[in-house]
């Protein structure tokens, strides 16, 4: 079977990073096409500069590699697009419609989007959040991701186009800091304790999110792209979730290695946003439906994250 050719955009992002290096393992790096607005000093591989707005960019760089599959990570994050909606709007959303119009044009056999637990909001249940509930997301990041569910799903009912996703809940990581979300406390607190012994947290201490561990955001987004499509029943973005913690737990657990750790708390802007998301996730269709089952629960993040950071 002929190998897919990849596009990423997006691929400096936290998750870009580390998931263009698993599609290169998995198929081999001159399949895989990384795009950002610039290139990293220790890349390897394919790299072209390309802005998601410039629409014939894109489409010159599809034509070029003659692209099988697109994985759409470029986005502005929940913290950050607030600052400047109507670019977040541009990036998030009419990015992604273009990309879906080439998509189309160009027949590409698979799109993967990824899509966010910002997508929910006050009206959302907060425990055990269903695949399918009420969604006013208050931010535009959340806005423009719960719009772009919807065009994956008209995309697919419409053109027969296999497009998939998932609603990413906070992404922990090692290899790349994140910048612009309102999760972010729970990767920061980690190079913090390592660092300086200390963290001052810009979220309340019980304010409880659901998580997800790196290695565990790469496999479901592998296995999701690789499993049949008869066993894919929504292509909006399904729910996945890890564990969900507060910051205190958090803290608690990087203190049983390092005990000299202190911790205060100075809460901003982004607490409002995240007292609108959920707490806790069910992600019973995934699991389900293609088998998702995370490997980390919050003890052996901690463990592999304190691991492998490098100061």
């Amino acid at each position: 079977m002929k190998k897919p050719i990849i596009l990423v955009t997006g691929s400096n992002g936290q998750i870009g990073t580390e998931l263009v290096n698993a599609l290169q393992d998995r198929y081999g790096i001159d399949q895989i096409i990384a795009t950002d607005l610039k290139d990293k000093e220790d890349s390897v591989g394919i790299f072209e500069f390309m802005d998601v707005l410039n629409v014939d960019r894109v489409e010159r760089i599809i034509e070029k590699y003659e692209v099988t599959q697109i994985y759409h990570l470029a986005a502005l994050l929940s913290s950050r697009g607030e600052d400047n909606p109507a670019l977040t709007w541009k990036i998030n959303l009419d990015a992604y419609l273009s990309i879906l119009h080439l998509a189309h044009k160009h027949k590409i056999e698979k799109i993967f989007f990824p899509s966010t637990i910002g997508v929910y909001g006050p009206t959302t249940p907060r425990h055990n959040t269903p695949q399918n509930t009420s969604f006013i997301p208050g931010t535009v990041y959340g806005i423009s991701k719960i719009t772009g569910e919807l065009w994956s799903q008209y995309y697919r009912n419409r053109f027969g186009m296999d497009i998939r996703g998932i609603r990413y809940p906070g992404v922990i990581s090692y290899s790349h800091l994140p910048v612009g979300g309102t999760t972010d406390y729970a990767v920061e607190i980690f190079f913090e304790a390592m660092k300086n012994k200390k963290y001052e947290c810009f979220l309340k201490a019980d304010t409880r999110l659901p998580m997800v561990y790196m290695p565990d955001v790469l496999k479901a987004t592998l296995d999701l792209m690789a499993a049949p499509a008869k066993d894919i029943s929504i292509s909006y973005a399904y729910n996945i979730s890890g564990f969900s913690l507060t910051p205190n737990e958090l803290y608690e657990a990087i203190k049983v290695h390092i005990p000299e750790m202190t911790i205060s708390y100075v809460p901003d802007d982004r607490q409002k946003i995240a007292d609108s998301w959920s707490e806790t996730i069910d992600d019973s269709v995934a699991r389900n439906d293609w088998n998702w089952n995370p490997d980390y629960n919050m003890e052996s993040m901690v463990k592999d994250m304190l691991a492998n950071i490098k100061i």
